[in-house]
């Protein structure tokens, strides 16, 4: 095995071992990263859908109230104002998905899943509580599910959800009288729960984990063909011509020129000691030849 041969051996492991490593590290602290970005991506949301409930119990449901005797108007539920908006702002995330679950809801498609219904539970056994998140499987595949509490923040929700009596009669017609009542100011009620591909975590961290043992594979790759320039140029090139002379002097070819090299490095001393060898050895056999 030449001198080659073995330094770019030695290289290329070097190389595999520590692009392996870099990736693998960077890969695992990238989907951390990433995971902070779609919580922070889904509080955004969140704070959105926070805000729309509000806008819509202070300055939508005082329009539309006195039309609740005899027609129902979605706009005045905050819960599907939100839903909306966030179907719009969704567009441009389609991978987040939005739902408003509560234990005793208006209508029976908030009903929480067992996981939702949990998360609810925790919320109301610990209102210091403002986030909860879990991963979840099913059919479609893995997701992880981000939960913020729905407090009974505004008194005009009560309007619609104290007591039968006093909810809108348009209402009652279309989801009657059995749910969605006896809520409280300041209970917890509910969750808003947004959902992510953990797919989408993958990918960031896969990209930006390519990105970066990419960068290395092209830095290792520029090292190795410059270290190998210079190794040819500074070591085996000049090796292989002391190797030359060194076989002719010693078949007693004294016509091969001497080393000319200049350099000052571990080579230059052996080119330097090989010539005064050359020398010494070419005036013992003058030496020979006239005693002969």
């Amino acid at each position: 095995m030449g001198l080659r041969l073995k330094y770019n051996a030695v290289l290329l492991a070097a190389m595999v071992l520590g692009i392996a490593g870099a990736v693998g590290l960077s890969y695992e602290t990238v989907q951390q990263s990433a995971t902070r970005d779609v919580e922070r991506e889904a509080r955004l949301m969140r704070a959105n859908a926070k805000a729309v409930r509000a806008y819509t119990v202070k300055h939508i449901d005082p329009l539309l109230i006195e039309d609740g005797a005899i027609l129902f108007q979605p706009e005045a539920v905050t819960s599907f104002a939100a839903r909306t908006v966030f179907d719009t702002v969704g567009a441009e995330f389609p991978q987040y998905t939005y739902k408003e679950a509560a234990l005793n809801p208006t209508n029976p498609e908030d009903l929480p899943t067992p996981l939702e219904r949990d998360m609810i539970e925790q919320f109301r056994s610990d209102s210091t509580l403002d986030q909860l998140s879990a991963e979840i499987e099913d059919e479609n595949g893995r997701f992880l599910a981000m939960a913020f509490p729905i407090e009974i923040e505004n008194p005009g929700c009560l309007n619609c959800h104290s007591t039968p009596d006093i909810a809108p009669p348009a209402m009652l017609d279309l989801y009657g009288s059995e749910n969605g009542f006896g809520w409280e100011f300041g209970e917890t009620v509910g969750a808003q729960i947004i959902t992510v591909p953990t797919t989408l975590i993958a990918r960031r961290a896969e990209e930006t984990a390519l990105l970066v043992g990419s960068a290395l594979l092209a830095a290792f790759g520029l090292v190795l063909i410059l270290t190998n320039l210079l190794l040819s140029r500074v070591v085996i090139r000049p090796v292989r011509y002391l190797t030359d002379m060194a076989e002719r002097v010693s078949m007693g070819d004294f016509s091969v020129p001497e080393s000319a090299s200049k350099s000052r490095d571990e080579i230059g001393s052996l080119a330097g000691s090989f010539n005064r060898m050359r020398r010494s050895l070419e005036r013992a056999m003058a030496m020979l030849e006239s005693n002969e």
